[in-house]
């Protein structure tokens, strides 16, 4: 009688679970590993951040070299103006040399007469005079510091605006419109001074004075210019 041994798979499964060697790697073969980024990528994104930063850098220093270049160049170009800002001496002593500087010419006349009462009949005379009248500034009078600067401007102060010559009234000119009776120097002497005086009076109003001055400061302004300088500003003392 042959005896056989029955397999025992119950033993052979149960001991394999049992075994320590068997749960072991059971129980490792069912954890998640921690993700690990490949070390390539690591290395780009730290030389991306590399990049930006060196880029900023540069920018940083390019504006900063543009802030000192402009800050330089607007320095250099406030030193030239005021270098040239003002009139040399020889400039302003030229303009002072100018003397009596006319503006306006007014042309005028007068018609003067006087009577003489007489014991049968009264003596008359009667005068026309004609003069020019010559408005401006006579620049011997001016300030010893007539020209100034402010800032970029050149102030030029002028002496008032006056009649340049008194002996305006052309005697050649002079007619005897009416004349009765004789008549003495000092007779026609007071009718001359009586048309100096009706001449002034009508001549140098308020609107030929201005007149002069707005031609004297075109004229200037025109003659500085010519110099080299824009900016001018023309004043009356």
């Amino acid at each position: 009688m042959i005896n056989t041994v029955p397999d025992k798979p119950e033993n052979i499964h149960s001991a394999s679970a049992d075994s320590p060697t068997g749960g072991e790697s059971a129980q490792h073969s069912g954890e998640k590993k921690p993700y690990r980024e490949p070390t390539s990528r690591v290395i780009g994104s730290i030389g991306k951040w590399l990049l930006i930063i060196i880029c900023a850098v540069i920018l940083l220093f390019a504006a900063i070299a543009y802030m000192v270049v402009r800050t330089v160049s607007k320095t250099e170009a406030s030193i030239d103006v005021n270098q040239n800002i003002s009139l040399t001496p020889t400039q302003v002593e030229s303009m002072r040399q100018i003397g009596e500087w006319e503006f306006l010419a007014i042309a005028d006349e007068e018609l003067v007469d006087t009577l003489r009462p007489g014991l049968f009949s009264d003596d008359e005379l009667i005068r026309i005079y004609y003069g020019t009248l010559r408005l401006g500034v006579n620049m011997h009078k001016a300030k010893p510091h007539f020209v100034t600067h402010e800032k970029d401007t050149i102030i030029i102060t002028l002496p008032p605006v006056e009649l340049l010559d008194e002996d305006f009234i052309d005697e050649a000119r002079t007619l005897s419109f009416y004349e009765s009776g004789t008549w003495s120097d000092e007779a026609r002497e007071a009718m001359y001074q009586r048309a100096v005086r009706r001449m002034k009076a009508r001549c140098l109003n308020e609107e030929n004075l201005n007149s002069a001055r707005q031609n004297a400061s075109a004229q200037i302004h025109q003659l500085v210019r010519a110099m080299g300088f824009n900016n001018v500003r023309i004043e009356f003392e």
